[in-house]
C-alpha cells in the first residue's frame, strides 16, 4: 500500500512539474501607420518581411493625416513631430502613398491589408465630399476611416488651424458617410488634458457614439497618450469609464495599442492587471491590439508579441479573438466574408 501511495505521489509530482503548453498566437495589427510624420516609410517589402516574421496575418494600414514642417528658420531637420516647435499641417496625399503601395502587391498579398483613409481635415465640412471622391476613385480599396486625429495633446498644439473635436459638425457628416459605406471609424480623442484627473473631454466622444448607433467606432488607445502619462502616470478613472461606455454603446470598440499596454494591461513588473483581464473577458469581441508603428517596421513583431503576457491571462478563445479576429470582425461586412 505504501508503494502504491509513493507511486501516486511521484506521478502527481511529475504532472504538476510538467510545463504548461505555451500558446502560439497569430495576430491582426489593428493600428499601423505606413508612413511617419514626414510621409516617409521603410517600404512595403520590409513591412511584408516583418509581418511574416512576426506571425501577423493582417494589418490595418493607414497614412498619417498630418505632415511635419521643416521650418525655414531651423538649420536641422527635425526627426519627429515633437522635435521642434514647427507646425504640422493636414496632408491629404498620405492616402495616395498608401494606395500606391498596395497596388504594387499581388492579389493574395493585398488580402492581408485593410487600408483606412485618413488624409482629410476633420475641421472642414468639405471632408465628407473629399472622402466620397476618394472612395469613388478606388472602389473597394478603402475599408475604414482613420486614424482621425481630434484631441491629441502636443500634436493638436502644433497643428495649423482649429483644434478638432470628435463631436464637431464636419465629423458628424463623416460619420453619416461611414455608416452609408459600412466603414469603421478609428478616432484618436484624448479622454482628458495633461493635468485634469477626470474624463474632461469624454462628452466629445460620447456624443457621436450616442448619435450614430449604426457607425462602428474604434477608440484609439482608449483616449490615452504618452504626453498624458508624462503628467499623470496612470489615469485611475480610465477603467470604470471604459466599462460604462462598453455597456452603454454596442458600437464602441477599443484599440489597446501604444500607451494601453503599460501601465494598464501590464504593471511595471510585466504582470497582467486582473481588472483589465476581467473587463476584456467580459467583452470578448470589443478589444483589439496593434503596434501603432509609424513607417518603421523592424520592431513590428516584438511590438505585437509584447501583448502575449496579457493574452495568456485571458481564456484561450478570448485571447485569440483579441489577438487576431476582433479587428477583422469590424471591417465592412463584404470584406469580412473574404478574410475569415
Amino acid at each position: 500500500m505504501l508503494n502504491i501511495r509513493n507511486c501516486l505521489a511521484a506521478f502527481c509530482l511529475v504532472v504538476s512539474a510538467a510545463p504548461v503548453q505555451a500558446r502560439d498566437y497569430h495576430y491582426s495589427d489593428a493600428h499601423l501607420h505606413f508612413v511617419d510624420f514626414f510621409q516617409e516609410s521603410d517600404g512595403m517589402d520590409q513591412l511584408l518581411k516583418a509581418m511574416d516574421k512576426g506571425d501577423i496575418d493582417h494589418v490595418m494600414i493607414s497614412g498619417i493625416p498630418v505632415a511635419k514642417k521643416w521650418h525655414e528658420n531651423e538649420p536641422k531637420r527635425p526627426r519627429y513631430y515633437a522635435g521642434d516647435d514647427a507646425a504640422v499641417y493636414w496632408y491629404s496625399a498620405t492616402d495616395v502613398v498608401v494606395a500606391a503601395a498596395l497596388k504594387e502587391l499581388d492579389e493574395e498579398q493585398r488580402k492581408r491589408f485593410h487600408p483606412f483613409l485618413s488624409g482629410f481635415n476633420p475641421n472642414d465640412k468639405n471632408a465628407d465630399a473629399h472622402i466620397r471622391r476618394m472612395l469613388d476613385m478606388d472602389p473597394g480599396l478603402w475599408q475604414g476611416l482613420g486614424e482621425i486625429f481630434t484631441r491629441h495633446d502636443d500634436v493638436t498644439a502644433l497643428t495649423q488651424g482649429d483644434t478638432p473635436r470628435a463631436n464637431n459638425e464636419a465629423l458628424t457628416r463623416v460619420y453619416h458617410l461611414a455608416a452609408e459605406f459600412d466603414l469603421p471609424v478609428m478616432l484618436h480623442s484624448n479622454i482628458t488634458s495633461k493635468r485634469e484627473r477626470n474624463p474632461l473631454y469624454l462628452a466629445e466622444l460620447e456624443e457621436p457614439l450616442r448619435n450614430h448607433p449604426h457607425t462602428r467606432f474604434i477608440w484609439a488607445h482608449a483616449g490615452t497618450s504618452m504626453e498624458l502619462h508624462r503628467h499623470q502616470e496612470k489615469l485611475d478613472f480610465l477603467l470604470p469609464t471604459v466599462k460604462r461606455l462598453l455597456d452603454d454603446y454596442p458600437n464602441l470598440y477599443v484599440d489597446l495599442s501604444w500607451t494601453m499596454l503599460r501601465p494598464y494591461l501590464l504593471d511595471s513588473a510585466g504582470a497582467p492587471d486582473p481588472d483589465w483581464v476581467a473587463l476584456v473577458a467580459r467583452h470578448p469581441t470589443r478589444f483589439m491590439i496593434g503596434s501603432d508603428v509609424v513607417g518603421r517596421f523592424e520592431g513590428l513583431g516584438e511590438a505585437m508579441r509584447a501583448f502575449d503576457p496579457f493574452l495568456d491571462a485571458l481564456p484561450e478563445a478570448v485571447a485569440r479573438k483579441v489577438a487576431r479576429d476582433n479587428f477583422l470582425a469590424v471591417l465592412p461586412r463584404k470584406r469580412q466574408a473574404e478574410v475569415q
